[in-house]
């Protein structure tokens, strides 16, 4: 009976750990007022699971955001102008009734202000829309851990007239399915690191 029970309560607790698991990996999200526009710029935050040289290998990997971020319909670099990317990234909204598509000059990683961690801030220079940018924040936590938050400025043109909620809700959407993204193919690429170094 007693073995029964420590065998019932390890499952639970695997249970329970799978849970938290998770929800450790959903984001959070989040809205920030930037000088930018009145509209506020949507954003999400993570703890991924791998080392900030990962995280960041995989956010500059812009050609094949397509792939680790289900959110962008098509993701291509289309241009490089010294440290800068140019990357063409076409979004779905409202549930494919609308797309927005756009050209926005990505700059290298740079300190970020007051030296915690680094920043890589996206532009729009084109598109359908009058503003698409974007900011990515990484932060070491120790050798295996980095926080991840995105925020996305999306201004929709008068073509495509979006309540300013909607608009936000979009953007903490897009952000949140961002930091997921990027969490997943950092983690598995850490893994598969891990697995090699355990192999040798």
């Amino acid at each position: 009976m007693k073995r029964q029970l420590a065998i019932g309560s390890l499952v639970v607790l695997g249970l329970l750990s799978g849970v938290a698991s998770a929800e450790e990996k959903k984001a959070r999200r989040y809205e920030v007022q930037t000088p930018r526009s009145s509209v506020p710029a949507g954003a999400a935050s993570i703890k991924v699971s791998a080392s900030i040289d990962v995280v960041r290998q995989v956010v500059t990997d812009f050609g094949n955001y397509a792939d680790s971020i289900k959110r962008f319909e098509k993701a291509k670099v289309i241009g490089r102008h010294g440290d800068q990317t140019d990357v063409y990234l076409q979004v779905p909204i409202l549930k494919g009734a609308s797309k927005i598509w756009a050209v926005v000059r990505f700059d290298a990683p740079k300190p970020a202000p007051g030296g915690n961690g680094e920043i890589i801030v996206g532009r729009m220079i084109k598109g359908n829309v009058k503003r698409l940018d974007a900011r990515w924040s990484l932060v070491k936590v120790d050798e295996g851990t980095t926080n991840l938050d995105l925020e996305i400025l999306l201004v929709p043109d008068s073509v495509i007239p979006i309540p300013n909620s909607l608009v936000i809700d979009e953007s903490k959407y897009a952000a949140a399915k961002g930091v997921e993204g990027i969490l997943l193919k950092s983690e598995r690429i850490s893994a598969e690191a891990g697995r090699r170094t355990a192999a040798n």
